[in-house]
This record gives structure tokens, sequence and C-alpha cells, in this order.
């Protein structure tokens, strides 16, 4: 029986099997955590949304002391991070990885490129992805037209009811742009009241029950919230309402303008559970480096009753909710499910195996895709790709590094004696020459700044059984060739190791972008997958 610590959601790593289980009557059935037959330990961190270094660092060193097994953390500073010397869950961690004890934290939910966070390499960092179930809360147009859109309403509204814009109900003395976002004091009650609002939401961050409550109390009977980068993301509103993308939005302003002088209605269907969809493993953001996605959108899990921010203001035992907080958890399970079929592994060794198994396809079968625009993503979006719990456990090869080769690698980042006492506690001296941090045994291949021909080591540890040889393969990058020394790995007996060195001559450059390939080391059995980026500056 493992113990994992969890400093803010421990909904999805224990917890014993709970049949028909439902928010409002949606997403029913039976709940369970990912390893039923685990402890927790938890440990608050965060006080009315402020999570302060001290208690951030207090709760690690508790849990380490405490002889936690893995830790998962859902909690992260705000883009851009500081770097790992000054962050305080970076520090905290450093220590967590010293005495072994795997890491698994979200990667931050700011949807824009460059917003990652969590990143330092002894964490595994997770990005948030789709399931196959839709939380779908339709909206009926006066035309008959149906609009998909997202909500968690337990009834239809009993009627088709008048339509409005926002920036057509402003209060007086307030401009129409302003009015459109539906904060409160913007709107006039005598201009909303009966009628469905349509609101564009002005920030990602905005609070959506907020704005439905107070739409709800100045007299409108539904609303309707725009948020492209949200879309297919659910809430509860504390009225009700639905959210929809852009595409959707473009068509109930054509529908509005062409009713504008016969009166546009609609009505906002009761939310229907949709299973099966596909495509699913959509990734909810578009983020500098994660290392791994996991299930993070729309996500039913147990709830306090007397949490009411995110519950629609009334109490609840379960309810749904997004966010790579969500993401992180399912990954701490799999790592404990992990280490109990290997506990002498090392949290690298536990990182390298989910990583290195996951998976860039969605259940369609074809490539990953990005939300909202609908693009194939990236590494940068998924890190390895959509986390295989079953194949982890087996993974064939495993790259594994130590507390010692993390110093190394932040000597060759030009880390300072003293910023590594303060990340350690201990004084460290880096050599005067220090390998190249893109020679990390990561289980990854990033070069930032590729500057003509280049060579990468790497060293892999055999987890299989029997004698055995691997063979390399290649996907590209963009504008580079791509070659293995050597390429093919003959093992004997599991625990042995061996080195190679996979080495890129580039054709062209990126122009400031990355491109991005792969190499694949597979036996009869064992497909062992790790992403390549590079940002080609010059040949």
């Amino acid at each position: 029986m493992f113990t994992l610590a969890n400093c803010n959601s421990s909904r999805f790593i224990a917890g014993s099997l709970v049949p028909d289980v439902s928010l409002l009557d949606v997403a029913k059935g039976t709940a369970r955590g990912g390893v039923p037959s685990s402890r927790l330990a938890i440990y608050k961190v965060c006080w009315f949304d402020i999570c302060s270094d001290a208690d951030i660092l207090s709760a690690l060193d508790d849990a380490i002391h405490d002889g936690v097994d893995v830790l998962s953390v859902s909690l992260g500073p705000n883009p851009p991070q500081a770097s790992y010397f000054q962050d305080a869950t970076s520090i905290g961690t450093f220590h967590a990885f010293q005495k072994g004890i795997l890491v698994s934290a979200s990667v931050g939910n700011s949807f824009f490129p460059q917003t990652a966070t969590n990143v330092a390499p002894w964490i595994l960092t997770v990005a948030a992805s789709t399931i196959d179930r839709e939380l779908q809360s339709n909206i009926h147009l006066g035309n008959s037209k149906i609009i998909k859109g997202f909500g968690l309403n337990p009834s239809n509204l009993e009627s088709a009811s008048g339509l409005i814009v926002g920036s057509d109900a402003a209060a007086p003395g307030i401009p129409p742009r302003n009015a459109s976002f539906c904060q409160i004091n913007s709107l006039d009650p005598n201009l909303v009241k009966g009628k469905i609002i349509v609101c564009a939401v002005e920030k990602i961050t905005d609070n959506a029950t907020q704005l439905g409550v107070y739409t709800r109390n100045i007299g409108s009977v539904g609303m309707i919230l725009v948020e492209p980068l949200a879309k297919d993301l659910v809430f509860q509103f504390g009225t009700q309402a639905t959210l929809i993308g852009q595409n959707e939005f473009e068509e109930l302003q054509k529908y509005i303008a062409n009713e504008k002088y016969r009166n546009p209605v609609a009505a906002i269907y009761q939310t229907k559970t949709v299973i099966s969809t596909k495509p699913s493993q959509k990734l909810q953001h578009s983020l500098r480096r994660p290392d791994i996605a996991a299930p993070g959108v729309n996500i039913l899990a147990a709830w306090s009753p007397v949490a009411l921010f995110f519950s629609g203001l009334h109490p609840v035992d379960y309810d749904i909710i997004s966010g790579s907080s969500l993401a992180a958890p399912h990954v701490a399970a799999v790592t404990a499910i992990i280490k109990t079929c290997h506990p002498s592994w090392s949290p690298a060794a536990i990182k390298s195996a989910m990583m290195t198994t996951a998976s860039v396809l969605d259940n369609t079968g074809n490539y990953i895709r990005r939300h909202p625009n609908d693009t194939l993503a990236t590494p940068f979006d998924y890190g390895s790709g959509h986390i295989n719990p079953v194949a982890a456990i087996d993974p064939g090869l495993i790259y594994d590094f130590d507390f010692n080769d993390v110093l190394y690698f932040l000597c060759s980042n030009g880390a300072t004696a003293a910023q590594l006492k303060n990340l350690t506690g201990q004084i460290f001296n880096c050599k005067i020459r220090s390998r190249p941090s893109y020679d990390f045994n990561y289980p990854s291949i990033g070069v930032s700044n590729m500057n003509g021909r280049l060579s990468v080591q790497r060293t892999v540890t055999y987890c299989g059984k029997g004698p055995t040889e691997y063979i390399s393969t290649i996907e590209h990058p963009s504008g580079v060739q791509v070659t293995v020394t050597p390429s093919v790995l003959k093992f004997t007996n599991p625990g042995d190791k061996m080195s190679f060195m996979v080495n890129f001559t580039p054709s062209r450059t990126s122009n400031g972008s990355f491109v991005f390939g792969a190499l694949t080391w597979s036996n009869t059995v064992h497909t062992v997958r790790s992403p390549i980026a590079l940002n080609v500056l010059s040949i």
C-alpha cells in the first residue's frame, strides 16, 4: 500500500468504488480512485486563492519527512515562471526527487504559448486532455436550427425566450463594448428581463458563475457565454446557461440579425451526456513544455459541499471541473501503480516509462489535435503524448538520471554556486567544462539554439526479460537529417545499459520556430518513443 501526498486535488488518486454518482444527473456512472488501495496524506497550502512560498515549502518538507511515495501537486506560479532557484515548488520538489519521490504537477491553465509552469526536469509536468464524453447543453433557435453548446443545466427552459446581446443591453452611461462582457452593473435590467442574454468573455480567468448569477439576479432567464478558447468546457453558471465557440457565435449572430425586427428567440436545452465521442484526447492548451498529457477536461469527481465557488453556488457531493490540476492526480495514480510493480525504480525511471510509452494518436487513430482551432498538436502541447498506463508498466527501456545528473544539467545552463546552494542546501561547485544541457539523459530530445551539425548522447537501461535487440527508427524533423549510432542496441540481461548518439545535420534553418520529429527504439514487443524538438539557427 502506497502513500500519496497531495497539495490540492486528491479526487482521482484514491477512493473506493461508489456506484451511481453524477452531478445533477449528468455524467452518471461509478466513481473510483486510480489506486483505491492507496493511502492519502493531504497538505493544505492555499488559502483564499493565495499560495504562499512558505506554505508550499512547509507542505513539501512535511510530505518528504512523512515518507510519502508519490507527490501530486495541483498548483503553480503565474507565468512566466521564475527560475528553478527562486520558485518554491521547484526548490521543494527537488528535495523530494533527491529522496526518491516522483512529483506529478499541473502545467498550468493559461491557454497561451510559453505559459507552462512546474517545468523543472525533476518534475513530471502534466497537460490536460479531453475524454470521450461530452456534456452538451444545446441551443434551439426560433428558426429550428440547433447550435451546439456546453454547460450543466438540470432542466430545459420551459419555453423559448427572447434573445439579446449584451452590447445591446448596456446600462445608462456604459459603453456597448463594456456591456458585452456582462460584468456586474453593466447591463440594464429593463432590457434583459425575461430574455436570454448573450455575453462575451473578457478574460479567460473571468468567473462564469459570477456572470450567470448577476444576469439571473437582474431578471434574465438564461445566458449564452461566448468563449472560443474554453469551448467544450462545462461550468455551473448559477443560471440556465451554455458555452459556445466562435463558429457557433457567428451562426447565432446571423440568426439574431435576420430576426432583429421579428423578436429572435431561443431555448437552452437540458444537459445531455454523450459518450464515446470522437476524437478524444484533444489538448486544451498550447503550452511551452509539458512532459505528458492526461485526462483533465470535464472530469466528474468528489467535491466538498461547502466549496460553492465552482459549484453554481449550491452544495454538491460531486462536481465537474477542468484543468491540468485534474490531470496531474491521474498521473500520480499511474505512478503509484508503476512503483508497486517496480519498487526499486527511481523517479526518473518511472517518468521515462510513462513518457516513452505515451501515445500521440487519439481514439480515432489520428494524430492528436489542438483545441480550439483543431490544428495538429506538437510536443509543446502534449509532451511525449497521452499517457498509456498499461504500456508504462512494461516500457522495455528507460532513460534514467539521478541527483548528480541534475546538478550537472543545471551547471551546463550557467547555474552559480550560490544558486545551487539555494536549491540544494549544499555547496556544489560546477566543473570548468560541463556536458552540454542537451546531453542530459532525458526521455525527450530538445535543442533550443542549434548551429550547424550536432550530436546528442543518451543512455538507456534494459528492463525486459532475456536477450533482445532494439532497432531505431526516425521521424525526421523538417529540414534536418537524423542518424543514430549505433542504430541497433543488443541487450542480454535486465539492467544492461547502452549509450548511443543521435546525429543531426540541418539542411536549412527553421526560421525561429521549432521543428519536430521522434526517435523510436523497438523490438518485437516494445516501442520506446522520444520526441525531438529543434530550433535550427544556422546550417
